[in-house]
């Protein structure tokens, strides 16, 4: 029924956070996906300084996805600072090998550097001409946290956008999802806005305007994002029908999963027809990332 997006996983059980594994293993997560109903997912390596706990290798993403190859989907992650921390890294040699190894895309970036730095233009660049797409994490501040950077209004994304119209941008995060309206306060870039959706905010104007803007909905962000104001989130997903990822974006054993229930339960009330419902759940995935019904 769903391809998941975004999906992390660690060969042994992740490091402690609050008295529990900060990230599942592959049987862990395969046990979570098979009581949702998730079919495939895409393993996205961890390999930023800034990212919380540890960091990983593409090539233990490779090896997992290698042991299920019928349930897991490979991407790299290349931070814009590798191979000499230069504006002109030939990143396209290291995106070239793991293409080759079988990696469907880039992500989840989390270097906190600005969208307009040169570097992680760079990458956008290499990735461009790889014609691989990008998972990103936004963030709404340089410093103490992780994630590319841009202010309110998201300029630097849309500069990107416009100057690699061939790159799939898969947008995630709190920061990114909070402009799904006008934004009351900066801060709520920080948390999940609970009022509704007034006026159109950032989020559906660049995705109107930018074909590559894909919206991935994992996490409490993407749910919250739909959830804070169903009927304006019926509208937005039969516009966007073609541009919105199904994702869960499971870290911790039980991390919840609020988008299944709130997908269903807008199919089974006819508030989305079965074709909105297939395209979000799996079939734009599939698109993207080449897989076979």
């Amino acid at each position: 029924m769903f391809i998941d997006i975004h999906a992390h996983a660690c060969r042994i059980p992740g490091f402690p956070s609050g008295g529990k594994p900060y990230m599942v293993t592959t049987d862990q997560l395969l046990a979570r996906h098979e009581a949702i109903g998730v079919e495939r997912a895409v393993l996205l390596p961890i390999v930023s300084s800034e990212s919380a706990y540890f960091t990983q290798a593409n090539e233990d993403i490779i090896e997992m996805s290698r042991r299920h190859p019928d349930r897991f989907i490979p991407f790299c992650n290349v931070d814009p600072r590798f191979m000499t921390y230069s504006v002109d890294a030939p990143l396209g040699q290291m995106l070239r090998y793991y293409q080759e190894q079988g990696c469907k895309g880039i992500g989840e970036v989390t270097a906190n550097l600005p969208f307009s730095n040169d570097m992680v233009q760079n990458l956008f660049k290499h990735a461009e001409a790889a014609g691989l797409p990008v998972l990103f994490h936004m963030a709404p501040r340089i410093g103490s946290t992780y994630g590319l950077y841009d202010e309110p209004g998201m300029p630097q994304l849309e500069m990107s956008l416009r100057r690699f119209p061939k790159l799939p941008f898969l947008a995630h995060s709190t920061t990114f999802w909070a402009e799904m309206a006008p934004l009351e306060t900066p801060a709520d870039r920080y948390g999940y806005p609970r009022y509704p959706i007034r006026a159109e905010g950032v989020v559906p104007k660049l995705m109107r305007r930018y074909r590559n803007l894909l919206g991935d909905l994992s996490a409490g962000s993407g749910h919250n994002a739909l959830a804070r104001d169903r009927d304006y989130a019926v509208q937005f997903l039969a516009e966007f029908q073609d541009q919105l990822f199904f994702g869960l974006d499971i870290c911790a054993p039980d991390t919840p999963t609020p988008l299944v229930d709130l997908l269903l339960d807008l199919r089974s009330k006819g508030k989305i027809s079965d074709a909105v419902f297939n395209k979000i759940a799996r079939e734009n995935a599939a698109r993207l990332l080449g897989v076979a019904r």
